[in-house]
């Protein structure tokens, strides 16, 4: 099946409705902004490069939503799945539209679309001093199951987050 096209169904929820979000496909052309908002959103060793970014992207099995709002990008998710085991690359939302949503929105999303696709067990990495991100994935249910040592290029360590769907 087609990465791209593996988790193309469109249902909004009532909290996409609420924020007046689109929820879409990643689209060649959204490169730039996406990468910028990465830059913005995590510091010097954490931020993708544009070789890394783009290698996600176009990486097999993997889906990215990008949350619109309008016709501004607010944020985007990049998950892939292998089997039954789904991983979160990466969150990233606005500055501008964090605590409105559109994380949460972004996650059900990726979610519901990885259950619908049979996976049963969702992983991803965070910076262990990240503490906002942290309490995030803990209210959606994610819980630390280890430390990987030194993960980011700044050598900080990230905690491993695993949730069951």
């Amino acid at each position: 099946m087609d990465p791209a096209r593996r988790f193309s169904r469109y249902t909004e929820s009532p909290r996409e409705a609420a924020l007046q979000l689109q929820l879409r496909l990643y689209q060649p052309g959204d490169f730039e902004t996406l990468y910028q908002m990465d830059q913005v959103c995590y510091e010097r060793g954490i931020a993708y490069s544009r070789r890394t970014l783009r290698e996600f992207l176009q990486m097999s099995g993997a889906t990215t939503w990008v949350a619109v709002e309008a016709e501004d990008v607010a944020g985007f998710l990049i998950a892939f799945c292998e089997a039954s085991q789904g991983h979160i690359v990466t969150l990233d939302v606005s500055p501008t539209e964090r605590r409105r949503g559109v994380g949460s929105a972004l996650v059900a999303r990726a979610e519901r679309e990885m259950a619908g696709a049979g996976v049963r067990v969702v992983e991803l990495e965070t910076a262990v001093d990240n503490a906002p991100a942290i309490l995030f994935w803990q209210k959606h249910g994610y819980r630390a199951a280890g430390i990987y040592r030194r993960y980011y290029r700044n050598r900080t360590d990230a905690f491993w987050m695993v949730k069951t769907l």
